[in-house]
């Protein structure tokens, strides 16, 4: 009785300063957490938009990181840069004249997103409303003063289809003016959606119209020189790497970049004023508990697989440094174990506990660790290997992927999502329960993957699908580039395949998003037509049946 006595003293001992050690440790992680996100967070950083000196700061905090636990980079750098294109601009090179007067740019005038680029000389004796062909067309944007004074009028819609069916019946450029005083003026549309025309076309603000066209009934002389460029940006992912000589590598990322002052259009920020977008939550969180991961897979000399650990940017323009990765670094299941993201995981919430996981269908190796019970929090499962962050650039490339998500929230977006709202106890518990996942999964053969159904919520509808993922960050106008294929949907039948270019559907051509949803809105279920596409240079034709 003595010696059991002796033993259970012992035991409670032991595990007391388990328990103490444990604690000591989550304490630890909270510390570096509050410190790492709250640099990440901070108003030095301005956003960490990509392409900006905050996006430096963040690369070279996180570079510093790696360096002071001794994770060498990977491939001899921590920091690959990588050039996107994201929206268009006006040139410098652009110049409007009015009876030898030199118009300036968004004062008086600006160019339409979807204008072709051309010069025309000197014009004479051009009126308003007066519609000859192969002359300059001058287009009234309202058709009623009403409509000028309406906060939803659709201008660019207006003036797209308007100057779309100008071009048709012979006009040589289309100029609209504002003859009311519109109360809510239109401007430039970096990120227009509508496809560039053949014509040149541009918008004169009312005040110029006063000025320069109003009070020549004899008409006006004008001149234009208009230039649309993409806007061209480079971001930086970081990287580093622990070679084990493994057969395979995981590869475990976040994204760092965020909003800046919400200039993209991504804010929910209802108000005008300029404020900084923190994202300690988007996705400083993730970003965080990354650069711990790593150490703790080192100091744990985990060596069944190599180990990646990426901070993306671009993110929040469209997956941009995920895609860019995955494209110049040759990234293929062939050499990839799996991959595990985690963006937005500082918000466990504390009345309900709740921790999405999604790509749980990507393998079937994910099912042995991830249940819908667990004594922390709540798991909510989404079995689909897309969603609207960086394991989806991996998905499409035939690699098993797991997300880890703790829920939108009132200040996603928004200058709000501060790091005084981060629940770190709950954060430090989710980069346990990956870390675990992790551990297990070092000592097992690299997992199957399984496709899985696309969510498709909240997308646009039609009559038939050909059953792609365009991408969207695709900016040239010689079609649609194809990011992945749904199996047995049409395109997946007719042999399409991720990176092919779709330039046309029957006898519609495809330049853009736009002109494909219309060539789709012409087909109905049982439909065949033929399917020009571009692989690898060459030009090819399939048939599709819808």
């Amino acid at each position: 009785m003595k010696q059991l006595r002796s033993f259970f003293i012992l035991w409670v001992l032991l595990l007391f300063t388990q328990t103490l050690y444990a604690q000591k440790n989550t304490k630890a992680i909270i510390l570096q957490l509050k410190k790492d996100i709250g640099y990440l967070a901070s108003d030095e950083l301005e956003g960490r938009r990509t392409g900006s000196e905050g996006e430096k700061k963040a690369a070279d905090y996180i570079e510093a990181w790696y360096k002071q636990e001794n994770i060498q980079p990977y491939k001899d750098q921590y920091q690959h840069v990588f050039p996107f294109v994201y929206g268009k601009e006006q040139a410098k090179e652009i110049q409007f004249t009015i009876n030898g007067n030199t118009l300036k740019l968004n004062e008086d005038f600006f160019v339409l997103p979807f204008s072709r680029n051309t010069e025309i000389p000197m014009v004479s004796d051009l009126l308003p409303e007066v519609f000859e062909e192969g002359q300059i067309w001058m287009i009234s944007l309202y058709a009623t003063e009403e409509e000028s004074q309406d906060a939803h009028f659709d201008f660019e819609e207006v003036m797209y289809n308007k100057a779309k069916e100008a071009a048709k019946q012979g006009a040589k450029a289309v100029l609209f003016y504002d003859n009311y005083g519109a109360k809510y003026p239109p401007a430039f549309h970096k990120h227009s959606s509508f496809e560039t025309l053949d014509i040149p076309v541009a918008f004169l603000h009312a005040g110029a119209y006063e000025k320069y066209v109003k009070n020549h009934p004899e008409g006006i002389q004008l001149s234009m020189h208009t230039v649309i460029h993409k806007s061209e940006y480079k971001g930086i992912n970081v990287a580093a790497y622990i070679d084990n000589k493994a057969p395979y590598t995981v590869i475990i990322g976040a994204h760092y970049d965020h909003l800046g002052y919400g200039e993209d259009g991504s804010s929910l920020h209802a108000g005008k004023e300029k404020l900084v977008h923190n994202g300690a939550d988007d996705n400083a969180s993730g970003t965080a508990a990354l650069m711990q991961l790593a150490t703790w897979i080192k100091k744990n000399k985990l060596k069944g697989y190599n180990y990646l650990f990426v901070h993306f940017s671009g993110e929040e323009l469209g997956l941009f440094g995920s895609k860019a990765f995955v494209k110049n670094m040759n990234i293929d299941s062939a050499s990839v174990a799996y991959m595990i993201n985690m963006d937005m995981i500082g918000r466990l919430n504390d009345s309900t506990h709740a921790l999405t996981i999604g790509g749980v269908g990507t393998s079937p190796a994910w099912g042995q660790f991830i249940s819908k019970k667990h004594k922390d929090f709540k798991i909510a499962i989404d079995s689909s290997g897309v969603g609207p962050s960086d394991h989806t650039s991996f998905y499409h490339e035939g690699i098993p992927v797991l997300f880890f998500f703790t829920g939108v929230h009132t200040d996603y977006h928004k200058p709000t999502d501060d790091v005084e709202k981060i629940n770190f106890e709950g954060e430090a518990l989710i980069m346990q329960y990956i870390y675990n996942i992790v551990m297990q999964m070092d000592k097992l053969p690299k997992p199957k993957f399984t496709p899985t159904k696309q969510n498709t919520a909240g997308k646009v509808r039609f009559k038939v699908t050909l059953g792609i993922m365009p991408d969207y960050a695709y900016q040239e106008e010689n079609g649609i580039r194809v990011d992945g294929v749904t199996d047995g949907k049409p395109a997946s039948k007719a042999g399409i395949k991720a990176g092919d270019i779709i330039t046309g559907i029957g006898e519609h051509k495809v330049k853009g998003m736009q002109s494909y949803m219309e060539a789709l809105s012409k087909f109905k279920s049982g439909d065949t037509a033929t399917c020009d596409i571009l692989r690898e240079g060459k030009q090819l034709q399939v048939i599709v049946t819808f």
